[in-house]
């Protein structure tokens, strides 16, 4: 499903405005590889995005694509659904159960709860079929990765201290 003109032209203005407040070139194959996700909800992957932008740049190669949407997610323009981009996951657990997934390191470990076993799907997703079960898949920074950042954090705050 395509997205009508002003949400997609204020993806843009957002996106440049993030570009440029973080120093990040805005080049002509970044802008048209960015549209692209914009302005559609289908979720595409890397290889649809690349087809599509083909037809406007015919020289994009899907690395550039993967590099420009790596750096967009990195960035906080885009989301990814799915596994973790290094590598996919495998799980011989088999019970009902949930994610906790390390956006630094990507720790996977399983939960357990009641309450998301028992979710029920919305009105909206209904409408798009029939679920069959609901599985959460919580992102944040595992303890390890927080305790590290923390202590960064703090060397970073003596080294100005002294300077």
């Amino acid at each position: 499903m395509k997205n009508d003109k002003r949400e997609i032209d204020c993806r843009m203005i957002r996106f440049e405005q993030v570009c440029r407040g973080a120093g990040v070139k805005l080049t002509h194959q970044r802008m048209e590889i960015f549209r692209e996700v914009a302005r559609t909800d289908d979720h595409p992957d890397a290889e649809t995005v690349c087809r599509a932008v083909r037809k406007r740049i015919p020289t994009v190669s899907l690395d550039t694509v993967y590099r420009a949407l790596w750096l967009f997610g990195d960035l906080g323009l885009i989301t990814t659904l799915g596994p973790p981009r290094e590598r996919t996951r495998f799980d011989a657990n088999l019970r009902r159960h949930h994610h906790f997934v390390c956006r630094r390191c990507g720790l996977t470990r399983d939960f357990y709860s009641d309450a998301f076993d028992e979710l029920r799907l919305p009105q909206s997703a209904r409408t798009m079929g029939s679920g069959e079960t609901t599985h959460v898949e919580a992102r944040g920074v595992c303890r390890k990765c927080a305790t590290k950042e923390e202590a960064r954090s703090k060397r970073k705050k003596k080294k100005g201290v002294k300077s």
